[in-house]
């Protein structure tokens, strides 16, 4: 199998599920740049076709696949390379939206304060406003993510990390926002009982 054939499935048939179609792509006639005593050769025609469909594969799918893994957060393979430049240990059976948080949260964190730090990794991770109280006398402090309902995913990952960056002697202590009842006025009571109570939690109206 040529290259730009192997780099297509690499890159674009990996991602794909077993029903999936075949992606189209534009592929270049490379016959018209030949000297017109090509023009009806087979075998010439046969063999820039097969370059051609390399081409068409690299220039359409390869390449712009590739320039996605300089970025974060439309990396995929390349996720691997982000994480050794971090330190963080791969887990490819978490999915590219939780090892992109991991990694972005580590990235966010670098080169701050202890306080601002884990505040950057939590805004990470939820996606929404944190603030960390310190109770310097307690040799403890709160993270408490007020920007967000309830508890925001892959709270695992974030512990982890927490546990990573704070200074070993401190403790601390996780609080989260939930729904109060005045905030419930907009929901009648037919759409209510319709709800979970973790739903019901969570409503942000």
């Amino acid at each position: 199998m040529a290259y730009g054939n192997q780099l297509y499935a690499a890159y674009i048939y990996g991602d794909l599920g077993a029903d999936a179609e075949t992606p189209e792509y534009d592929i270049p006639n490379l016959m018209k740049y030949l000297p017109w005593y090509y023009q009806d050769s087979r075998e010439m025609t046969c063999l820039q076709g097969a370059v051609a469909e390399d081409i068409g594969a690299l220039r359409n799918y390869a390449i712009p696949d590739l320039l996605k893994q300089f970025f974060i957060n439309t990396a995929t393979w390349g996720l691997d390379y982000w994480e050794k430049e971090f330190g963080i240990v791969s887990n490819r059976s978490n999915s590219y939206v939780r090892r992109r948080e991991i990694i972005l949260a580590k990235k966010r964190g670098s080169g701050t304060s202890t306080k601002e730090r884990i505040k950057n990794v939590a805004e990470a991770f939820s996606g929404g406003e944190v603030d960390v109280i310190e109770y310097n006398e307690e040799y403890r402090f709160e993270v408490k993510f007020i920007g967000v309902l309830g508890i925001p995913p892959n709270m695992a990952g974030f512990l982890a990390m927490l546990n990573e960056i704070k200074p070993a002697h401190l403790g601390y202590s996780i609080s989260y926002t939930y729904t109060v009842w005045g905030m419930l006025k907009p929901l009648i009571w037919s759409e209510a009982k319709t709800r979970t109570w973790s739903q019901i939690r969570t409503y942000g109206g």
